[in-house]
């Protein structure tokens, strides 16, 4: 017979026999319930008030037969769900639970992230909104401050002002920081975050109406939505219109995450670039650094890059690989103590003129392209992996504020910088597996639903995707945006540049850099007591070097409070916690292995002193010896290198023995 069930969750019908008990209906009805139903507090009753209910398990053992449950019969129920805060049920992902439904037919289980590039924050649904995410998220101090400025943007008095001097009209008011005559007169071509955040507000909430308020940001999602109301099996055994994607119409992105792009000196980049010029081959680095605030655009953001750390790789001349970066997690350790964080991407695209005078070939311009869709695709990668939090987005994230950077040639054959960001669409249909890259680099391409050995993807649903273009009569058209589309739809371009007064964090870059064994240079022992000076005793303020406080920390020798001791002396420079670090016992222990390991300064051997009556030279004319060396040293050959004098002092000390004739400089000299 058949049985309805209605719930919170819309309904649901179930086959069963009569002769079968409530524990067999209660099976089937958890298999089409959410995941994050908890099972031991669904109750039914007959009446749609719940009056006269009981829960599941007091009547699991008896059969349908003996209520008296009929075919076609109706039964409501309800039910809780349990703790889905942050994705979590009872604290285990939900992400690691597969339900009956997810299956193939020859019994393996697909899960929920097959055939996607991109793993997804473990969300239960778009659905599971945070509730009042403004009280539980926590957002950067940056956000946190710029949330508190007005971000209006003061005018002085026009000509056309008829006030007095503390009056205000139209024409002097300050304006919006989203104000578009602003930012075409100030050549600002995309809105702030937080300008686009106060515009999309101001259009979202009224205060004067007394409504509640709604968070005015919402991600994208273009994906199938999980635990769907209707009662249907999830997809990819069902699918209707509350659950699968709306069609796609891209445009433009109005606003960006990051203004601008700041490299605290050129040292930093030129040493990036020095990789390309010994060796011909391109090169790619994560960029470390902090957000601040940027002025040249109201409420902006900039990301302001202090180290870069190249990661292992095989370099080419026309593309890289990237090998499995181990000590990712070591590296993000010492930048958080240095008060980093990853910011960004950085990779070389050059390509030598020819000329012999430094110039290069211009590939990236108007005519060709300026991000291919294969560093789209590699873009919108690292920025799902670098979320922001926000407490103004209902899911409690939106968008990323990591940045991709490319050093290229421009028109003039000059080496220069690109920064872009790629859109929060990019980023969803790159995570939702919609879209692929293409051998031609304008293009992007919308992959089909068939895997490519021709079977229907069991994860992967493709809706309709559009874009809008001017077409050759000037009109604004809409266009299917099957099979490719242009790139130039799916990113943003970012401003960058250097301070007028550098002042890096790391100021003694002296230490090799990491992964470049194949053009001689190698991080070990014996450069590391180099670049401290462990045997000059200069060690207070060498040690300020991003590629070297990461080697030490791999060494394992300090102490963890010792290593935060370390971090905060080289980025603030301050003498005290120098001082300090050099009587930790850790820091004590790695100057010994230095000692020992490094180069050692030459010393003058002392000549143990011998008496006459044992046959040998007797102490006067040891002295004699001796003095009559170091005069001649210090008189005739003051002139000569230290290390040339030192080991003439050593060669007469060996020659003035008893048994061997003393050796004659001055003789010898010619030779």
């Amino acid at each position: 017979m058949l049985l309805r069930l209605r719930g919170p969750d819309g309904m649901i019908r179930i086959n069963i026999e009569k002769t079968d008990t409530f524990s067999e209906l209660g099976r089937q009805l958890v298999a089409q319930l959410p995941p994050t139903v908890d099972p031991s507090t669904i109750s039914m009753s007959s009446d749609p008030q719940g009056r006269d209910s009981k829960t599941l398990k007091d009547v699991a053992k008896f059969k349908l037969s003996q209520i008296g449950l009929n075919h076609g019969d109706l039964i409501f129920i309800n039910y809780k769900h349990q703790n889905t805060a942050n994705g979590h049920t009872n604290g285990a992902p939900t992400s690691s639970t597969t339900l009956s439904s997810t299956n193939r037919l020859n019994g393996t289980p697909v899960l929920p992230t097959e055939d996607r590039p991109v793993d997804p924050p473990p969300l239960t649904s778009p659905t599971k909104v945070i509730k009042n995410p403004w009280e539980v998220v926590k957002q950067s101090p940056l956000d946190d401050r710029l949330d508190k400025e007005d971000g209006k943007i003061p005018r002085g008095r026009d000509r056309m002002c008829k006030h007095g001097p503390k009056g205000m009209c139209d024409y002097c008011m300050p304006l919006d920081p989203f104000n578009p005559q602003y930012l075409a007169d100030k050549k600002i071509k995309y809105l702030s975050f937080h300008s686009y955040l106060r515009k999309i507000n101001s259009a979202t909430n009224k205060p004067e109406l007394g409504s509640s308020f709604i968070p005015p940001l919402k991600e994208p999602y273009f994906r199938v939505k999980r635990d769907c109301p209707s009662g249907h099996p999830q997809w990819p055994e069902g699918i209707c219109t509350k659950c699968q994607p709306s069609a796609i119409t891209l445009q433009p992105q109005t606003f960006r995450m990051v203004d601008h792009v700041e490299f605290a000196s050129f040292e930093l980049v030129n040493t990036f670039i020095d990789a390309w010029r010994k060796t011909g081959t391109q090169r790619i680095g994560y960029l470390y650094g902090r957000y601040a605030e940027y002025s040249e655009v109201p409420l902006g953001i900039k990301a302001v890059v202090e180290a870069i750390y190249e990661v292992p790789q095989v370099d080419e001349v026309d593309g890289i690989s990237l090998n499995p970066w181990g000590n990712e997690a070591d590296v993000n350790e010492v930048a958080k103590l240095c008060g980093l964080e990853q910011v960004g991407v950085i990779f070389t695209d050059l390509l030598d003129a020819g000329t012999g005078d430094g110039k290069v070939i211009c590939k990236r311009h108007a005519d060709s392209y300026y991000l291919t869709s294969l560093e789209v695709c590699f873009a919108a990668r690292l920025q799902a992996q670098h979320p922001k939090p926000s407490k103004w987005s209902n899911t409690g994230r939106f968008g990323s504020n990591f940045v991709t950077c490319i050093i290229t040639g421009d028109e003039t054959g000059q080496i220069a910088i690109s920064s872009y960001q790629v859109s929060n669409d990019a980023v969803e249909m790159v995570r939702a597996d919609l879209i692929e890259p293409s051998a031609d680099p304008t293009v992007m391409l919308v992959r089909e639903e068939e895997e490519d050995d021709g079977t229907t993807s069991r994860t992967r649903y493709i809706p309709e995707v559009f874009y809008r273009k001017i077409n050759e009569y000037g009109a604004n058209v809409q266009e299917n945006a099957k099979p490719a589309f242009p790139v130039e739809y799916l990113f943003v371009t970012l401003t960058h540049g250097f301070p007028a007064d550098p002042k890096p964090l790391f100021n003694t870059p002296v230490f090799p850099i990491e992964n470049r064994e194949m053009m001689g240079e190698s991080q070990d022992l014996k450069s590391l007591a180099k670049a401290l000076k462990i045997h000059g005793r200069n060690a207070i303020g060498s040690f300020s070097d991003f590629h070297l406080l990461t080697f030490v920390h791999q060494t394992q020798i300090l102490a963890k409070d010792e290593e935060a001791l370390l971090c905060r002396a080289a980025t603030t420079h301050d003498l005290s916690d120098a001082f300090q670090l050099d009587t930790k016992q850790g820091w004590l222990t790695l100057e010994a292995i230095l000692a020992e390991t490094g180069e050692r300064s030459p010393k003058k051997r002392k000549r143990p002193c011998r008496s006459s009556d044992e046959g040998g030279q007797s102490v006067g004319e040891a002295s004699s010896s001796s003095a009559a060396s170091s005069t001649f040293n210090t008189t005739n050959k003051s002139s000569e290198p230290l290390t040339k004098r030192l080991a003439a002092v050593r060669l007469n000390e060996r020659n003035s023995s008893p048994n061997k004739s003393f050796y004659d400089r001055a003789r010898y000299e010619e030779l």
